[in-house]
């Protein structure tokens, strides 16, 4: 029976972790304003989880996304003009404090490849594509979304991927540097679950002060005063005593998270 699916779904599937899978596999899990709405709200309580480690966040089917919804472009459901909802949703995955991987199950296209990207970490399989078609659709991309792209990948692959709007087949994704891992589809959530233990095994203050600080020297907007203010708390937590600890009696550590 074919899944029709809704919007999008928060799961906890073990200590620390969390599950955000999109769910509208029957119309390849395009994104309507309601979606957004939803995912603001699972972000927003992610973000408040003081026990939260890892985010994966992947779509069900054969598709990873086919962006927005264009039917709903540039209104919401009531007429009114909302221009910035996806990009606010977009950049608070980007800031949630917690280390995140998009579960690439399959192609990404639109905003969708923004949606990855604003991911700490990508793991594509083989088959998949991608495509920003804003220049066939009279569309100047966001702010936010732009940065992101000349941040993360650099200024020729941004042109590239925006002006040109070619269909870019996984292997170059991975040349890119889109990708940070390419599978088979069978290998996905093995190579999924390497990256989520490699974080989960790290002391999570330095990983989400580490993130914070990357992100903002990759934007230009470096505060050298709260790199400092984060690399003092970590100096003086009870993680980096403990991680110290460890590796002295040559164990794994058990970080608390303070």
């Amino acid at each position: 029976m074919t899944h029709e699916g809704g919007p999008p779904e928060l799961a906890f599937p073990a200590p620390g972790r969390a599950t955000l899978t999109l769910n509208r596999p029957r119309h390849l899990n395009r994104l309507h304003r309601e979606d957004l709405l939803v995912l603001q709200r699972h972000l927003e309580q992610l973000a408040a989880d003081a026990t939260l480690r890892v985010l994966v966040l992947t779509g069900r089917g054969r598709m990873f996304c086919a962006g927005f919804n264009i039917d709903e472009l540039g209104a919401s459901a009531d007429g009114t003009a909302d221009p910035q909802l996806f990009e606010r949703m977009v950049d608070a995955l980007e800031a949630l404090p917690v280390p995140t991987i998009a579960r690439l199950n399959g192609s990404v296209f639109g905003g969708a490849t923004d949606l990855a990207l604003a991911c700490d970490f990508r793991v594509g399989v083989a088959g998949m594509e991608l495509r920003m078609p804003a220049a066939r659709l009279g569309l100047h991309y966001y702010p936010s979304g732009l940065s992101r792209y000349v941040s993360r990948l650099g200024l020729s692959a941004a042109k590239r991927l925006f002006l040109l709007a070619e269909t870019v087949p996984a292997d170059e994704l991975l040349q890119l540097g889109y990708l940070d891992a390419l599978v088979e589809p069978a290998a996905l959530d093995a190579e999924v679950e390497r990256l989520a233990a490699s974080l989960l095994a790290g002391a999570p203050l330095a990983l989400q002060g580490m993130k914070q600080s990357l992100n903002e020297i990759a934007r230009g907007e470096l505060d050298l005063a709260r790199l400092r203010e984060r690399e003092s708390h970590c100096a003086g937590s009870a993680d980096l005593r403990e991680g110290l600890a460890a590796f002295a009696e040559r164990r794994a550590p058990r970080f608390a998270g303070r």
